[in-house]
């Protein structure tokens, strides 16, 4: 008797999983895990931008990755707090400097919040900031070229976590 009710009930529970997996009624055409349109909604033909761009930390890598959206394509990768050989970066003579601390030469970091730079209070896409949690620095990308442009140290100060603040305008 026991194991027919539980046959039953798992019975039932497979039914009704696939039953909301993608059932199409009349008012519902376009949910569920099965409907057939999910890869065309974010899809963005080659050569085609996206209509956003997600920067997301890359905490103890010290870089920032850029995601295109919504087709969630990886962009780019750029190096901020540590060296990338594959570009040179903290290796030829533009780049080194800007991984010199009042500690020394330090090539990482933990990157966390990235900000981007405002204009009347409005997101304008020139630079985007964020900072290093084990050192107090704070880097500034150019968004034309999406590459790093400037770091800086702040001074008598440490564990800076979510410290790139700007204000309405970018000063």
């Amino acid at each position: 008797m026991k194991n027919s009710i539980i046959i039953h009930f798992l019975v039932l529970a497979l039914g009704l999983g696939l039953f909301s997996c993608g059932g199409q009624s009349a008012g519902n055409q376009n949910s569920g895990a099965l409907a057939g349109d999910a890869a065309s909604q974010v899809y963005v033909a080659p050569g085609e931008y996206d209509e956003f761009y997600a920067f997301l930390s890359g905490g103890f890598s010290g870089q920032v990755s850029v995601y295109g959206l919504p087709s969630g394509r990886l962009l780019k990768i750029i190096p901020v707090f540590s060296v990338d050989a594959e570009k040179s970066y903290g290796f030829n003579e533009e780049t080194k400097p800007m991984l010199n601390t009042s500690f020394g030469f330090v090539p990482w970091d933990d990157a966390h919040h990235p900000e981007l730079s405002q204009t009347n209070g409005e997101t304008d896409g020139r630079w985007l900031f964020i900072n290093g949690n084990n050192t107090p620095r704070i880097a500034r990308l150019d968004l034309t070229t999406f590459e790093t442009a400037e770091i800086i140290e702040i001074p008598n100060s440490g564990g800076n976590h979510s410290s790139p603040f700007t204000t309405e305008n970018t000063e």
